[in-house]
């Protein structure tokens, strides 16, 4: 580990990883995808926060998709 890395970190960064991946699954399982699902890379060298689930852009169409989705389990 770097000298310079806060301790935890490599643990924070496989837990965001993770949870893309969950969530790729989620959306994979309804026919969604976000092409700029990712981890924050600016927020993984934080002292502060913990790294960041990038959800990204997407186009209206597949937004839409995600609100009904979304709709749909909340009922």
């Amino acid at each position: 580990m770097e000298a310079n890395k806060p301790k935890g970190t490599d643990a924070k960064i496989r837990e965001a990883g993770a949870a893309r991946n969950e969530l790729r699954a989620a959306l994979a399982a309804v026919g969604l995808v976000l092409p700029s699902l990712g981890i924050d890379l600016p927020s993984m060298t934080s002292d502060c926060l913990p790294p960041l689930v990038e959800l990204g852009r997407c186009r209206a169409d597949v937004a839409r998709q995600l609100a009904a989705a979304l709709r749909k389990s909340a009922q």
